[in-house]
């Protein structure tokens, strides 16, 4: 068979979406307007049971998809950070309440001009008690800012995502730490959690790296999956509970040991006894040693690598 007979006897390829005649019950408008029986097709076509699974919201909602559901909420944030080259992270804690300076002494003074009016007023007394106690606290945000941007020059500088601050998303601290990352132009991540009350994510966070989980669960795995280190402020249950869980987590060996610091001296030695918890014979003597406190920006910084050199590690790629 020669070459000019080979060719004749090769078909055109069929059209990737087009055909010349129609499929036996395909869709056309010819159909419906003939079909005895519409109303049949449209009740079908109404149906959820004809939503095809990944676009069914109630199903994909309910009890018997939990598992995929938690399969989607871990799986959509480690694709983009992979994707994004997120390799590494420091993760921060703190208190949401803890704003910077300006807007706590906006609030102290709010509380004083109200209780100038109504002295005898005790609920106003406590309040104002509780904003002093903040604005105390408020030069933590400022810490937090300071810290971050220490992160974002180190190793090839801000265009290096290779060691990234990660938060919860939120106010407060979480907001200072993504913002000096944001403003020393880095990438920064937050992971936000859906609220029965919600809670908008700060301003400061990376776009295409604001995540926002359905289960704490999913959200405290990523926490832990890339970081180096956890640095936790002053903070309310939450912060308490991330800590906790990841001073846990070291203790029983569940992840290799990372770095933990509480920025505050004085508020984490009144707020946790160690001591007492080692004396009471609760934990050993050893898991006083599972982190350490620092005040500053720099001292937290270079507590930070003086670690991982005695570990005989680098923190991340670049960072002596």
């Amino acid at each position: 068979m020669d070459d000019a007979t080979s060719r004749d006897q090769i078909p055109e390829p069929a059209h990737p979406l087009d055909r010349k005649s129609r499929l036996p019950g395909e869709k056309h408008e010819e159909m419906a307007a003939d079909f005895h029986e519409a109303h049949r097709i449209d009740r079908i076509l109404e149906s959820s049971a004809y939503i095809p699974a990944t676009e069914d919201v109630a199903f994909l909602q309910g009890s018997d998809a939990r598992g995929v559901r938690l399969q989607l909420d871990y799986l959509k944030p480690e694709l983009t950070m992979r994707e994004l080259g997120i390799e590494n992270t420091i993760v921060v804690f703190g208190g949401t309440r803890i704003s910077e300076l300006g807007e706590s002494e906006k609030s102290v003074k709010r509380l004083r001009a109200q209780l100038d009016k109504q002295p005898d007023d005790v609920t106003l007394q406590r309040k104002l008690a509780v904003a002093e106690r903040v604005l105390e606290k408020s030069h933590f945000y400022e810490v937090a800012r300071d810290f971050s941007s220490l992160v974002a020059a180190s190793g090839g500088g801000p265009s290096d995502h290779r060691l990234v601050v990660m938060t919860g998303g939120g106010p407060g601290i979480m907001e200072a730490a993504n913002r000096g990352a944001s403003e020393a132009g880095a990438q920064t991540v937050g992971l936000n959690i859906t609220l029965p009350r919600e809670q908008f994510p700060n301003p400061y966070l990376t776009p295409e790296l604001c995540f926002q989980f359905n289960y704490f669960a999913l959200r405290k795995m990523h926490f832990m999956l890339r970081a180096r280190a956890l640095v936790a402020f002053p903070g309310g249950y939450g912060t308490l509970d991330e800590l906790f869980e990841t001073l846990t987590l070291i203790q029983t060996r569940k992840i290799e040991p990372l770095p933990v610091v509480l920025v505050g001296e004085s508020f984490w030695r009144r707020l946790v006894d160690i001591d007492f918890l080692a004396d009471e014979g609760v934990i050993d003597d050893e898991d006083r040693d599972l982190f350490w406190y620092a005040d500053t920006a720099e001292d937290i910084w270079e507590g930070l690598k003086l670690w991982y050199r005695k570990a005989g590690k680098a923190l991340a790629p670049g960072v002596d």
